[in-house]
């Protein structure tokens, strides 16, 4: 995901504004430009936690997934061994002999 920023915040800082006779008051308009970057800049830096908790929560997921399917061959395995283990102690070697 990218975004569409045409500006970065050292831009918006350099810009130089024409003056003319009745023109704006160049500090004022300094002064609001200044808090314009410091937004921007929050913003951009809001973004970027935003980008890396979002990454950090999708590795977190893909481990989960992969944590899951994993144990669920090892949980059947284990079960059909008990399963094997129980017919042999409830039925002798003559119902596990006669399976083969």
């Amino acid at each position: 995901m990218s975004t569409n920023r045409q500006l970065t915040g050292k831009e918006i800082l350099e810009k130089e504004f024409k003056t003319g006779m009745r023109g704006y008051n160049q500090e004022e308009v300094d002064e609001y430009l200044d808090v314009i970057i410091q937004d921007y800049e929050a913003f951009q830096q809001e973004i970027d936690k935003l980008k890396q908790e979002n990454e950090r929560l999708r590795k977190h997921s893909d481990q989960t997934k992969s944590r899951q399917s994993a144990p669920n061959h090892q949980v059947n395995y284990d079960i059909l061994k008990r399963v094997s283990n129980l017919e042999k102690a409830v039925f002798g070697n003559k119902y596990a002999d006669s399976e083969e």
